[in-house]
């Protein structure tokens, strides 16, 4: 007997997933068919996903809210679209978009129509993520211009920072015990060295 299958996927683990959940819920979907993964931006391993297409077999069905739950870029979305479809066997319904429900229109008209609708669609998620990231850079840098900082707190070096690179020069205390007395990581600490040469302080 055919499954019915759910897919829920947000970006991070700080994102609700509740808008989709209540989605696979309105199609009465057994809540022990429905995986979610939860990653981030870097990440695309989607543990869950690769459980659910292992154990999906040829005519089941899967639901997923939209077509950019597939994937992060265009040909992602594309060949997991294909991995189900022809290599699985299974059916795909977008609910957000009834035109790609494979159940419809087996017929080669039907096909075409569902494939043209997928490649535009996909496309249009990938170039609404890639403006996204480009409204972000572009407000980070305005932001920069008026002198917020973005990203993670400074931290300042502290006020014997000079005495202490002195000590390390000379040998007389070791890098790390540098660090601990200025009470900075090693990325902070060479950074915070290049601005006091900068500034004129230490050796050139």
């Amino acid at each position: 007997m055919a499954a019915i299958y759910g897919y829920v996927r947000v970006s991070s683990q700080d994102q609700n997933e509740d808008r989709q959940l209540m989605a696979m819920r309105q199609q009465r979907i057994d809540p022990a068919h429905i995986y979610i993964d939860k990653q981030s931006g870097k990440d695309f391993e989607r543990p869950q996903y690769k459980r659910l297409v292992r154990r999906m077999k040829s005519g089941d069905l899967l639901y997923i809210l939209s077509i950019d739950r597939l994937g992060r870029n265009y040909e992602e979305i594309q060949r997991q679209w294909r991995v189900l479809t022809k290599e699985v066997g299974a059916d795909i319904c977008v609910i957000d978009m009834p035109l790609l429900d494979t159940r419809n229109g087996k017929d080669l008209m039907g096909t075409f129509i569902a494939d043209l609708v997928l490649q535009i669609l996909s496309f249009v998620a990938q170039n609404e993520r890639e403006n996204i990231r480009k409204r972000q850079a572009e407000g980070i840098l305005a932001a920069r211009a008026r002198g917020v900082h973005i990203g993670r707190p400074i931290t300042p070096a502290p006020e014997n920072f000079g005495h202490i690179v002195a000590e390390w020069e000379s040998g007389r205390i070791s890098f790390r015990e540098a660090m601990r007395q200025s009470g900075l990581s090693e990325s902070t600490f060479y950074r915070r060295l290049r601005e006091y040469r900068l500034t004129g302080g230490g050796k050139e």
